[in-house]
């Protein structure tokens, strides 16, 4: 109870720790009170022998007295070995109890791990649901819409200029590209910084997957990559069709890519996670993508060049300890929203204490 009561004063010991130190007090403390058993038991028998000796010196008078003291003896006898038989079981009832409470401390840290795992992967999902609806309202802009249709110098310009707008309030993104339906892009947000009009961009995968979409209610979203065309930064890249007169089912005559500034968004995730500080210096919090690729680092290591090993094992979420005894916890994204996500998992690796 006095440990109990000092892990709640300080706060930071470990259940493990406190019901450990517990049970060792608790045995320690049986432990002395059987050895004093023994030490009454082992006198019990001393007395019982000198009542059978003096018995034995009073002959028939003694005789009822050597019946006493030969129980006092059975006596004695039989609490020896119920305290025998009470030091062992105590034991294997503190041993196991400590084990138990061992295996359920790891199994609550394994499950929070894999709770703030969950909450890594649902913080980032939310952020880029928001941005499948950016890419889809930008893509109905009157100027957008008009120089799609239409892309003279003043359109395209003008074009330029309201997605500079855009980007004034939005710093989540590098900058905004409209492309026509050959790939080439004819206007974007921040041309002072990213000279990339006229640049082809038809054999990036976001542009075939954007030119394919179906109705302007569609988005679509390519792997993170780093964009030579952005200074090699790192950019996950939602598109969306352009139609005429900004309808949903209206005439496709561009794509609106955005590109979302991936690293200093995604480190703030994967840093933020809330792990204490001791836990935090020996704990990796990692984005994963659906090709086991790290996305995001809380070290700052590995970022798209890294393969994670996960063995999910067909599992949504859970942990495991890997070959080095490390503890992995993992959760899938659940999405959010309309927004279903790609297959993406947050991952904490811990080391051992």
């Amino acid at each position: 109870m006095q440990n109990l009561a000092r892990a709640e004063a300080s706060g930071n010991q470990s259940l493990s720790t406190v019901v450990g130190d517990s049970a060792a007090e608790l045995k320690n403390t049986a432990s002395a009170n059987i050895t004093a058993i023994h030490n009454i038991t082992h006198r019990m028998h001393l007395l019982a022998l000198n009542a059978l000796i003096e018995a034995a010196h009073a002959g028939d008078k003694g005789a009822g007295f050597s019946v006493v003291a030969q129980e006092v003896k059975i006596v004695a006898s039989e609490i020896q070995r119920l305290a025998q038989g009470l030091g062992v079981d105590l034991t294997e009832r503190v041993d196991s109890l400590r084990e138990a409470v061992t295996a359920l401390a790891g199994a609550a840290r394994s499950e929070r791990l894999v709770d703030l795992a969950l909450n890594a992967v649902e913080i980032i999902d939310r952020n880029l649901y928001e941005r499948t609806c950016d890419v889809r309202w930008w893509a109905t802009d009157s100027a957008v819409v008009d120089c799609a249709r239409e892309p003279t110098p003043a359109a395209c310009a003008y074009a330029s200029q309201r997605l500079g707008v855009i980007l004034s309030s939005y710093t989540v993104y590098l900058d905004l590209w409209l492309c026509d339906l050959k790939g080439r892009v004819i206007a974007n947000g921040r041309p002072d910084r990213f000279s990339v009009v006229g640049a082809d961009v038809s054999q990036k995968r976001w542009f075939a997957l954007g030119r394919g979409l179906a109705s302007g209610d569609e988005f679509a979203v390519a792997d993170i990559e780093a964009c030579d065309k952005l200074g090699g930064a790192e950019v996950a890249t939602y598109v969306a069709t352009v139609r005429e007169g900004g309808a949903v089912d209206g005439r496709v005559t561009g794509v609106l890519a955005i590109h979302f500034d991936w690293q200093p968004q995604a480190r703030s995730v994967v840093t933020g996670v809330r792990l204490d500080p001791a836990e935090a210096r020996r704990s990796r919090v990692l984005l994963v993508d659906a090709a086991d690729r790290v996305i995001a680092a809380s070290d700052g290591r590995g970022a798209l060049t890294e393969r994670f090993p996960l063995k999910t094992e067909g599992r949504e979420s859970g942990s495991y300890l890997d070959a080095a005894g490390h503890l992995i916890a993992f959760h899938r994204t659940p999405g959010y929203e309309t927004y279903r996500g790609l297959g993406w998992y947050g991952v904490i690796e811990q080391t051992p204490e």
